[in-house]
């Protein structure tokens, strides 16, 4: 266990955290920071605490906001993969005609040359 000091409105706090999660707590704690010294700014030293509650609604805010859009996102990637699923199979669909069809037109020519084959042999004498 590692100990980390983070500042939250000029004001040091020392905070235990896993081995390796320094940086990472202080980038969080930076966050957190900016709203909290914004708010200072905009309301004044209204005190720690009602900044930081202030900052935490701000920052839950942001959350339940990328949430909506991440569910937005995933609904709009399941409709991009059932429309890429149709468009396949169209795909599939169509290429079987095609390749129905080229068998067809194959073995009518095959017809055609038979026929102008046998046609042929019995002109000669």
């Amino acid at each position: 266990m590692s100990k980390v000091t983070i500042s939250l409105n000029g004001r040091p706090f020392t905070i235990g955290c896993e081995d390796g999660q320094q940086a990472y707590l202080r980038e969080l704690a930076g966050h957190l920071d900016s709203h909290v010294r914004g708010l200072a700014e905009r309301v004044g030293q209204i005190g720690d605490l009602r900044l930081l509650l202030m900052a935490a609604l701000i920052v839950a805010d942001e959350l339940k906001e990328a949430q909506g859009e991440l569910e937005t996102l995933r609904e709009d990637l399941t409709d991009t993969k059932g429309r890429l699923s149709e468009t396949q199979a169209r795909r599939r669909a169509d290429r079987a005609r095609a390749a129905e069809a080229i068998l067809s037109a194959a073995a009518e020519l095959e017809r055609l040359v038979e026929q102008t084959d046998s046609t042929a042999a019995g002109d000669k004498p």
